[in-house]
């Protein structure tokens, strides 16, 4: 099991900007800020018991599928104090998978999207419309 250490930032804990932002928006916007592409949410909401929505993403190498995965912890972390209960394949970077617990955050490189095609798979899934900014 891989595990990473999110850097220290300041937190105020009486401060809630995001009291009505879904943690699944604000990690859209983080993919958003670095590029990400081809940006879809699921909402499995009543399809599986383990999470209510995956956010699937594309960056276009390895360096970008780890700065994508790194923005959207510290976001997460940052607005929402929410840090993943785990994070997979970062080192390799062709699929990070970032467990929030009812969010899970795919971020895929292109070769590993068109393979996996998860919005294929959880076809029955909900495909969530993304607000504009």
């Amino acid at each position: 099991m891989e595990e990473r250490v999110l850097p220290k930032v300041d937190l105020d804990p009486t401060a809630n900007p995001t009291a009505t932002t879904p943690t699944w928006l604000l990690a859209v916007r983080a993919a958003e800020s670095k590029k990400a592409t081809d940006i879809k949410v699921l909402d499995l909401t009543g399809i599986t018991s383990f999470a209510d929505y995956f956010v699937i993403c594309t960056g276009a190498n390895q360096r970008q599928v780890q700065a994508i995965a790194d923005e959207v912890g510290l976001r997460l972390k940052q607005q929402a104090q929410e840090l993943p209960n785990s994070v997979e394949g970062y080192n390799q970077a062709e699929w990070v998978l970032a467990d929030y617990g009812d969010l899970l955050v795919h971020i895929f490189s292109p070769k590993a999207r068109e393979y996996y095609d998860l919005e294929r798979l959880w076809r029955s899934a909900k495909t969530v419309e993304i607000p504009a900014e």
